[in-house]
């Protein structure tokens, strides 16, 4: 039996009809009802366990989260700054751009933050209204942006794509990338994670473990390939 058999045999195991036909109903924390297996659209499914660790042992914004989170954040090669106030928030800002002759600023970020940019840093509006094209992205050195989660175990940020993220092209083409993310933001879990992207399951997700890196080639390390060549972690203390 190859590998994909043996997945798919798992799954059509997990995915057993009621004899019945309705479907079954839970109120566990860790089962769900789905619709039947592909070709069997009358069928109903019974409740998939989900036995996997659905939240962590540190609370939401904790400092042990976040520590957690730098932790994984700089084994990415990823550089982290700490940030008590949206003032420390500008002077990080500024510093990381001091030398950037164009910035993406998407349109509902906070103007606090970027109270330091340097007056050389030209602001490159996009929106989805009026988006810029890859090649105009490509002649900007620079974006910042917030975040919508940041998942500790995995060093993980998640933009959703709202306006004070803006679309993900911006933070996929420019060659730095300085996000700024809420200490209340971090969660300790995956699932966690998820459960609030859930809110929301029709925004446009972009996932960030690090700077764009590839070893595809002889298990050489490349960075920059598949996206920004580096990331600027903002941790801001919660207003």
């Amino acid at each position: 039996m190859s590998a994909r058999d043996d997945v798919l045999a798992r799954v059509r195991a997990a995915l057993v009809p009621t004899a019945s036909g309705s479907p079954v109903t839970s109120s566990g924390p860790t089962a769900d009802t789905h619709p039947g297996p592909v070709g069997d659209p009358a069928a109903s499914v019974t409740d998939v366990p989900r036995t996997y660790r659905a939240t962590g042992e540190h609370a939401p914004g904790s400092d042990a989260a976040v520590e957690i989170l730098v932790d994984r954040l700089v084994d990415y090669r990823a550089h982290v700054h700490r940030a008590a106030s949206p003032e420390e928030v500008a002077g990080i800002v500024g510093e990381l751009l001091a030398e950037a002759r164009s910035v993406v600023v998407p349109p509902a970020l906070d103007d606090a933050w970027l109270a330091a940019l340097p007056a050389t840093a030209a602001r490159v509006a996009d929106s989805r209204e009026d988006p810029r094209t890859a090649d105009e992205l490509d002649a900007v050195d620079a974006v910042v942006t917030a975040a919508r989660v940041a998942i500790a175990d995995t060093g993980t940020i998640v933009l959703d794509g709202e306006p004070d993220q803006g679309r993900r092209a911006i933070t996929l083409v420019p060659d730095l990338h300085v996000c700024v993310v809420r200490t209340d933001q971090v969660v300790h879990t995956v699932p966690e994670g998820v459960r609030l992207l859930a809110e929301h399951p029709e925004r446009p997700q972009t996932w960030i473990s690090g700077p764009s890196a590839t070893s595809d080639i002889e298990l050489s390390r490349v960075e920059g390939v598949h996206g920004p060549r580096t990331l600027h972690v903002v941790l801001a203390s919660p207003r």
